[in-house]
């Protein structure tokens, strides 16, 4: 019998994250999934390196496995910070350098017994708030691998969905702006990650474009900083301007 097939088009809305604040004031993305596999089953996925680059963003080549001890990935580097077998794995991963939004990133996996399986809480710990969304879309998917991983499935790993990242930009408020005094007057702020890259972007932007600017975003996208001065806080019009922003973002995510 042929191994089921997963890919982007699971259902994804009951295993989204929350997006959160961590003790040291970063934001934090928190997960929660039920597998059905002992800890120890999964304890396995996230600490051997061959099962972990299996379904993990960057390729392990070598894992030593104690407190203090260097995680070799494909780019980039990490540290261990928290072992406790098998409940508890965590790692401060730096940033590869195109990401320069990003410093020493937190991975850290729970692992709590349930019946047969266990939960499997996974906290990802950040700088860049705008790209929680990006994050969260590109962890939804991952956790789908190490599930089909540990399950014996076979799994395609797609980019994520433009539908799933709208969705948490909305859920987690990064569709929102802000209004602040600046001199004489008050400049109204938006920060967006997008799906799109910059090129894109611009030639979409039409008269959006003076007020915007873009750049290399955190993920697959183009960052869109979008700024507009105005005399009085009574003339910032926030909701317009997130209006003309996701008229924007459909046009680039359906055209």
């Amino acid at each position: 019998m042929p191994l089921p097939v997963y890919s982007r088009l699971a259902i994804f809305a009951a295993m989204d994250p929350t997006l959160g604040t961590h003790a040291d004031g970063r934001p934090a993305l928190r997960f929660e999934r039920h597998l059905k596999h002992a800890p120890q089953t999964v304890w396995q996925a996230i600490t051997e390196p061959d099962q972990l680059s299996a379904w993990y963003p960057f390729r392990a080549l070598e894992i030593d496995l104690r407190v203090g001890g260097r995680i070799r990935f494909e780019g980039i580097d990490a540290v261990v910070t928290q072992l406790d077998p098998p409940k508890v794995f965590a790692f401060s991963e730096h940033a590869p350098a195109a990401m320069t939004r990003e410093s020493d990133d937190l991975i850290h996996f729970e692992l709590i017994p349930d019946g047969d399986g266990c939960v499997l809480v996974f906290t990802h710990v950040f700088d860049d708030r705008p790209a929680a969304a990006s994050y969260g879309s590109g962890w939804a998917m991952c956790l789908n691998a190490l599930e089909a991983h540990v399950n014996g499935d076979e799994f395609r790993m797609e980019r994520p969905s433009d539908a799933h990242h709208e969705q948490l930009v909305h859920a987690f408020g990064l569709d929102q702006g802000s209004v602040e005094r600046v001199g004489d007057g008050y400049q109204v702020r938006f920060e967006r990650q997008l799906t799109r890259p910059v090129e894109t972007v611009q030639a979409a932007l039409g008269d959006l474009a003076e007020h915007v600017q873009l750049s290399q975003g955190t993920g697959h996208g183009a960052r869109l900083e979008l700024t507009h001065t105005v005399a009085s806080e009574a003339d910032a019009d926030l909701d317009g301007w997130r209006r003309r922003i996701e008229d924007l973002v459909r046009r680039l995510t359906t055209g």
